[in-house]
């Protein structure tokens, strides 16, 4: 883990520096494709500052008043931070179609240099993150996003050497407007994952009857209702549900839920998994099996739909947060 925050963090000191560099080179030569790429490559510092903020996050504890940590603080960042991309993409494609019909002289030479070294610091910030554990998602995501600034720069650089070689000015306008376009595009992505998981939703790519579906799968397993699966921050997924169980010892009970939690781990990585008993013969709708000190097991009754998951899916018992 501290090898990884590492590499994140040279990476983050890379990128800002590139974003600094951009910035200044385009006031300095009047170009809107360097300044369109700054916005790009603010986007991959906010990638890069949300995974390495992750990391640290998850080795805080929670408190009495944060159950479940600080994981949501990035999600927060993130939203505010793509509704405000959203503000600098309306403005550089104002300029740019301005700049089209009255195009501005560009400094082409030193728009080259600054590309050129954005580009370098871009590829190594790319070598620092490329033995990268494909199954972190997190670390996967950053090395993503700093290749596709790469690919944003040499776009620049291709542009800086037309209006060298032509005296296209409007090239300009035209590369900063298509970068302003791929901002647009990864600033609604960010909007859209944040507000999804704001609102408790399911992570893409897990859908409710699958899971249902893998529960009922464990032998011992009767039946599945109640069933909630929500999102704390990327990569953190929550789940409870109440599942149905013969009459049985307590201890085979338990193993039955370790083998459920088990599955829906290499399934689905839904790691944090919150299961209710209860118990299919108890004669009554709704009564759960508890265990009771020196008596076995007391049918105690407690107020909840014991239904299998096929028949409960169709009155919408199932949580589809």
């Amino acid at each position: 883990m501290n090898y990884a925050k590492q590499r994140l963090l040279w990476a983050l000191v890379l990128t800002g520096f590139i974003l600094t560099a951009e910035i200044a080179g385009g006031f300095w030569t009047r170009s809107l494709a360097l300044l369109s790429d700054a916005s790009h490559v603010f986007l991959d510092f906010l990638a890069l500052g949300m995974s390495y903020v992750a990391l640290k996050l998850a080795s805080l504890p929670p408190d009495d008043r944060h159950t479940y940590g600080f994981h949501r603080l990035q999600v927060l960042a993130a939203l505010a931070n793509g509704a405000t991309l959203l503000l600098v993409v309306f403005g550089i494609l104002r300029e740019a179609w301005e700049r089209l019909w009255n195009p501005e002289v560009v400094l082409a030479g030193p728009m080259l240099l600054v590309a050129t070294v954005g580009l370098g610091a871009n590829i190594l910030a790319a070598i620092l993150l490329r033995e990268h554990d494909h199954s972190d998602l997190n670390m996967h995501s950053a090395f993503l996003h700093v290749l596709g600034d790469a690919l944003s720069s040499v776009g620049v650089i291709i542009g800086g050497l037309v209006m060298l070689w032509t005296g296209w000015f409007w090239v300009d306008s035209l590369i900063g407007a298509l970068i302003g376009l791929i901002i647009l595009k990864g600033a609604g992505r960010v909007l859209r994952e944040a507000t999804h998981i704001l609102l408790e939703g399911i992570p893409t790519g897990i859908k409710a009857s699958q899971v249902a579906e893998a529960i009922l799968q464990v032998p011992g397993v009767q039946g599945v209702h109640d069933l909630h699966i929500w999102t704390i921050s990327p990569n953190y997924t929550a789940l409870s549900a109440h599942i149905v169980l013969a009459d049985q010892a307590l201890s085979q009970a338990q193993k039955i839920m370790e083998e459920v939690k088990h599955s829906l781990a290499s399934k689905f990585g839904i790691e944090h998994t919150t299961l209710q008993v209860e118990c299919e013969s108890c004669g009554q709708e709704g009564i759960m099996c508890v265990m009771e000190p020196k008596k076995g097991l007391n049918h105690a009754h407690q107020a909840s739909v014991n239904n299998r998951w096929r028949n409960s899916r169709d009155s919408g018992s199932v949580g589809h947060s």
